[in-house]
């Protein structure tokens, strides 16, 4: 067991919360990590309310755990999430892109946890004021929808700057990462790229395996000059941003190259013409394995880590 303020507000055993990556964090990815002590999160995506609504009844037939799900506030169908959620009673969100505090007094109602992702120290307290439970304070490492601070910048900057508690993102796959987190502060981390070569992650297996052969510099961020970067595996269509993003390309060119590709990649497996999004991390990441054994491992490396650093440090 480790003990931090994030295990009791959230009712896990673990403090490990899986990242809500679109189209790949389903229900039966969900479902998987919160039988293993962590929270897992189904991820909204710009999905509409009953796509949705059958993810969350199927991952109450997986799991009698808590679960949670990430909302995108720039989603079209926002609204009808949102009282999606309520009539559903999810447990837990997680937000990113947008401010939910026009949510949060009916979420706050129903006992509903908000933990909004924040990529810098005034965002996190301004999430705070409105009354979120926790932030998630995701460094550039991450994969996907990224901001400019480093998870080691970041991450003791928010943790010093908030009363409230801390979950740490970007750059995390293992245990050493775990304990590094809790060290800069943080009382919970959030893992993505690691659950992408879940067993249980029913991303295409050409997504995974671009995934599991990442090197330490195989990721690239694309799309800087829209205003909404977004970090992928190098391939083709990584090659065909920067040519644009160097010629001077419109940003709405750019966001039209874009669209639709995660799901090409993670749904229908073409890894060199969709959005392979992955974390710098991914270099790390070498062999796929169940979620329960993905977070046990974690647990424990970080508690050999934790021993060593203490015979270090007498």
């Amino acid at each position: 067991m480790i003990q931090s303020r994030i295990c009791s507000l959230l009712d896990i055993q673990y403090p490990i919360i899986q990242g809500g990556m679109a189209w790949v964090a389903t229900a039966e990815l969900a479902a998987a990590v919160s039988n293993a002590g962590g929270l897992g999160i189904i991820a909204a995506g710009n999905a509409p309310a009953a796509i949705i609504k059958n993810e969350i009844e199927k991952v109450k037939k997986l799991t009698t755990k808590p679960y949670g799900v990430n909302v995108m506030l720039l989603s079209p169908f926002v609204d009808e999430i949102m009282a999606l959620i309520v009539e559903e009673r999810v447990p837990v969100i997680t937000t990113g892109a947008g401010n939910p505090g026009k949510y949060m007094p009916t979420l706050k109602a129903i006992g509903t946890k908000v933990i909004p992702v924040v990529p810098s120290v005034a965002l996190a307290q301004r999430m705070e004021r409105i009354g979120a439970d926790a932030v998630i304070a995701e460094g550039t490492e991450a994969g996907g929808h990224i901001g400019e601070l480093t998870t080691m910048v970041l991450v003791p900057q928010v943790a010093d700057a908030v009363s409230i508690p801390v979950i740490a993102a970007g750059g995390i796959a293992d245990g050493r990462g775990l304990l590094a987190g809790l060290a800069l502060g943080a009382e919970g981390i959030q893992v993505g790229t690691r659950f992408i070569c879940a067993e249980e992650c029913i991303a295409h297996d050409r997504y995974k395996d671009a995934v599991l052969k990442a090197k330490d510099r195989d990721t690239v961020v694309t799309g800087r000059s829209t205003g909404h970067p977004v970090r992928i595996v190098k391939n083709k269509l990584s090659k065909e941003f920067e040519k644009l993003e160097k010629s001077g390309a419109n940003p709405e060119l750019l966001e039209n190259l874009g669209a639709g590709r995660l799901r090409l990649s993670v749904v229908e497996g073409d890894v060199d013409q969709g959005s392979v999004m992955a974390g710098q991390i991914a270099g790390l990441v070498k062999e796929i394995k169940s979620c329960k054994e993905i977070v046990e491992e974690m647990v424990e490396e970080a508690r050999k880590q934790y021993a060593a650093m203490a015979s270090i440090m007498k």
